[in-house]
């Protein structure tokens, strides 16, 4: 038996709006988009998030339209609403995206006017981070994969700005290089990578050691540690990928360990919702 993990691995210290986001990211969509509120306040029980702490935190989620809720019987089931469906989707698609895509030496540029109000551009700024652009100056932002048609849905997501998008090549690999550097901070996110791996690299030895409450606590500490990365690194081809880059790494460890968790972390979440399984993809 390897050694047991320790609070970090098993207990991620996280709050519960982004617990209850998980748990339906991972499992409860895939039972019908709904779950009954006193199964819910279990499973955030795992986390050791109070039951009243639970209900209040619904209660505001369903103000801000997260959930619509209908009573059966003495219950309130919830069930999640389509936007929030999308974001489920969308944040799923850039976590899980293969990480060793090929490149093809272009760029996709995006420029927006100044001038912008904060909160516009605080949201602007966000939005691009998030979609793998990195500020060239105030109000130019470069990716290196082909992200022109997200870039083109911006005027629809943020208002009131107005953006000119363009595809375009340095044709040399230093100048390329050099541009990675200028817009990421390379040497602190290869930190955070590094330590993403130190932090998590025993899970893939320790599964077999626990229970159906400890796999899903550990898998969502793996996933609550892994998700801001899309939001600093813009999954750099390997040609601009510095010595020693950690970041292909630690995502072969993520997916390894998400789906190595997975089986008994559904099962036990499918005791508590009272159904046979839960059909989720690997990732």
């Amino acid at each position: 038996m390897s050694q047991p993990l320790d609070d970090r691995e098993l207990t991620p210290y996280l709050k519960p709006r982004a617990l209850i986001l998980d748990l339906f990211g991972d499992y409860l969509r895939y039972t019908g988009r709904e779950v009954r509120a006193g199964d819910l306040v279990r499973l955030l029980g795992v986390f050791g998030v109070e039951s009243a702490t639970a209900r209040v935190t619904l209660s505001r989620l369903r103000r801000e339209e997260w959930f619509t809720t209908r009573r059966v019987g003495r219950e309130t089931v919830y069930s999640i609403t389509d936007p929030i469906v999308a974001i489920l989707d969308e944040g799923r698609a850039r976590i899980f995206a293969d990480y060793d895509q090929a490149w093809d030496h272009t760029w996709t540029t995006v420029v927006y006017q100044s001038g912008l109000e904060r909160l516009t551009r605080d949201q602007l700024r966000k939005r691009l981070s998030w979609l793998g652009f990195g500020p060239l100056s105030a109000s130019t932002w470069i990716s290196p994969r082909d992200r022109v048609a997200a870039a083109r849905n911006l005027g629809s997501e943020v208002a009131d700005v107005d953006t000119t998008i363009m595809r375009s090549s340095t044709g040399d690999l230093a100048e390329d290089r050099a541009l990675a550097e200028r817009c990421w901070d390379l040497g602190r996110i290869n930190r955070l990578y590094t330590e993403f791996v130190q932090a998590h690299a025993r899970l893939l030895d320790s599964v077999d050691d626990l229970d159906g409450a400890q796999a899903l606590a550990a898998r969502t500490s793996l996933i609550g540690s892994y998700r801001h990365f899309p939001f600093l690194d813009p999954w750099l081809p390997v040609e601009l990928q510095p010595e020693d880059w950690v970041g292909a790494r630690a995502n072969v460890l993520f997916r390894a360990a998400h789906a190595a968790l997975a089986p008994r972390a559904c099962d036990f979440v499918a005791s508590i919702l009272g159904v046979p399984t839960i059909d989720a993809p690997a990732g």
